[in-house]
């Protein structure tokens, strides 16, 4: 059973910054074959995509975050981070991390981050 779990959220001003990590239950050799994302849910709100990372190390951006979020991972860590810069109130939400294995998305259960002055 694959677990994720985040970390890392909390409340910030405008402008400030945040990292977010997804740390996963597997063994290395299977989460350096899985690309890792993340979505978000604002209060209210359906969970939107917001980044994925892939087994290459490359990146793809929801265009709200563009050029200021950032993922990253560490395969020997079974870790894949979000950092989050210049952050704004839309940016408020649980943000989730999944993976998918096989015919399965898996999910973790959210880390909550609220952008308020």
């Amino acid at each position: 059973q694959v677990q994720l779990v985040e970390s890392g959220g909390g409340l910030v001003q405008p402008g400030g910054s945040l990292r977010l990590s997804c740390a996963a239950s597997m063994p290395e050799r299977t989460f350096k074959t899985r690309a890792v994302g993340w979505y978000r849910q604002a209060p209210g709100k359906q969970r939107t995509f917001v980044a994925i990372i892939l087994t290459n190390g490359n990146s793809n951006y929801d265009d709200s975050v563009k050029g200021r979020f950032t993922m990253s991972r560490d395969n020997s860590a079974r870790t894949a981070d979000l950092q989050m810069n210049n952050l704004e109130p839309e940016d408020t939400g649980t943000y989730y991390c999944y993976i998918d294995l096989g015919t399965n998305r898996y999910w973790g259960q959210g880390t909550t981050v609220t952008v308020s002055s």
